[in-house]
């Protein structure tokens, strides 16, 4: 019997996945429990409309992902943040991704979330960094990030 599968169901096959199952095994199990359903000439294309659908938005968050890079790799886009340093322009604590998101959201109005950002040490010292964030599969930009001697 072929199904197509309205869960993720570990070793028989992934969400939206059309496959042949045995007949007792896709009626008492995978469709009782509504993992999967019988792939009917219907169901099979309101899968295709669905499919499209998903890659319809899938293109839509790849663009707007294109256009905040360009935002974010701007020359005028540098993240200032100051921050107490001693004599040898160490600071006196750090920077994390969460203080670049919300400066770069507060300066720029640029929201970006924190997990995205992939800063691997917070900055520790004084001066120019690129952080790199990870916008898209595929779509890396970097934040200039410009770390000032608060006074």
């Amino acid at each position: 019997m072929k199904v197509i599968f309205t869960q993720d169901v570990r070793g028989k096959g992934n969400r939206g996945q059309v496959k042949e199952v045995p007949d007792g095994y896709a009626e008492n199990f995978l469709i009782r429990k509504g993992l999967a359903k019988a792939a009917t000439p219907q169901a099979m294309s309101a899968l295709r409309g669905q499919q499209r659908l998903e890659k319809k938005k899938e293109a839509e968050k790849k663009a707007e992902a294109e256009a905040l890079k360009a935002k974010i790799e701007d020359d005028k886009t540098v993240v200032q943040i100051q921050a107490k340093a001693g004599e040898d322009s160490r600071l006196f604590g750090s920077i994390p991704s969460k203080q670049i998101a919300t400066a770069l959201d507060r300066q720029y109005q640029i929201k970006v979330d924190k997990r995205k950002i992939d800063l691997k040490q917070p900055i520790r010292s004084l001066g120019f960094t690129n952080v790199p964030v990870n916008l898209f599969p595929g779509i890396d930009a970097r934040i200039r990030v410009h770390v000032l001697e608060q006074k």
